[in-house]
């Protein structure tokens, strides 16, 4: 059998991973020859004759990459590398499930706690010397949250907040198995349903065409008046225009954004000046947490050795739903 080229495309690399991916890559089945660049330094001419990739290339470099089989990416979300024509139609798509989950989770409780506890008044009241008392809060045990999409991240954020006391209500495409934590499970044709009944709303949905603008203004209007609302998962989900209204109005107390439209947001958007808003530069992975790009080598190794097993690999998105 001819040796398949893989390219390990990851600006992160110490010898430890590329341990991992050898020992992967050893003895399988199908002979791969492995070689590595930073993410920055791919070129065109990189990609040639390539069989298999592991890491970020630039999607509008991959028309280059015309023997691809295989492409595992750093990310959940995948949405500009299954638009049509940027990969054959036969390119199986992996994405980074179950590496992204213990950071983003954690930066969705963050912003919990920050709005629960009124932080978005006090930080700036801080910031100018001000020591002022704001309004009521409430308290996550006792709260009905919301989680929209309760896959690996949205299922550890429903797991912490439940360990906090909360009444978790899980929100998904499908009614597959109930994740621990999740009290109640719905798909998303319930979510006018769900939306009165709770306190905080946390969305952690992929891009695409079912997810634009979920959260219209109809929707936020929906949602119970005095409570929150967090965004992780792709700004295209929330109309931005709408929710600075209805914030501005009063009938949400705050929200949490760590994703928006566009990216970076300009420093003119009207978003910005929402009230009780928090808004983080899309930092809640971004491998921020070294243990995030550990669990990613761990994952995409362990697909690789499938690959070289002629195995079925995980992590397999759908290229027409982007899941």
């Amino acid at each position: 059998m001819s040796e398949k080229k893989i390219l390990i495309a990851l600006s992160k690399m110490e010898e430890s991973h590329r341990a991992q991916y050898e020992e992967a890559a050893k003895g399988g089945r199908v002979p791969c020859s492995l070689f590595y660049k930073k993410t920055e330094d791919v070129t065109e001419q990189d990609l040639a004759g390539v069989h298999g990739i592991i890491g970020y290339v630039p999607a509008d470099l991959l028309h280059a990459a015309k023997d691809l089989e295989w492409i595992h990416l750093t990310w959940s979300g995948v949405d500009a590398f299954i638009k049509p024509g940027v990969l054959g139609e036969n390119v199986i798509v992996c994405n980074a499930r179950g590496a992204h989950g213990l950071a983003v989770s954690e930066h969705m409780l963050a912003l919990t706690m920050a709005l629960v506890r009124r932080f978005q008044e006090y930080i700036p009241q801080s910031e100018k010397h001000e020591w002022k008392m704001g309004g009521n809060t409430i308290s996550i045990e006792g709260a009905t949250i919301a989680v929209l999409g309760i896959g690996n991240i949205g299922g550890d954020y429903a797991r912490k907040v439940k360990a906090l006391g909360a009444h978790v209500i899980g929100v998904r495409r499908t009614n597959g198995v109930r994740p621990e934590g999740v009290d109640e499970q719905l798909t998303i044709e319930h979510l006018d349903e769900v939306l009165p009944k709770a306190d905080i709303v946390a969305m952690n949905l992929p891009g695409g065409a079912a997810t634009a603008n979920l959260m219209d203004e109809r929707r936020l209007r929906l949602m119970k008046k005095g409570s929150f609302l967090i965004n992780v998962g792709r700004g295209t989900s929330v109309d931005q225009e709408a929710l600075k209204k209805v914030l501005d109005e009063g009938h949400l107390a705050g929200a949490g954004l760590d994703v928006t439209v566009p990216e970076p947001l300009p420093a003119d958007d009207p978003l910005w000046d929402a009230e009780n808003i928090i808004i983080t530069p899309h930092v809640a992975s971004n491998y921020l947490l070294a243990e995030t790009f550990e669990r990613f080598v761990r994952i995409s190794a362990d697909n690789l050795r499938r690959y070289a097993n002629g195995e079925k690999p995980e992590n397999v998105v759908d290229r027409e739903t982007g899941y």
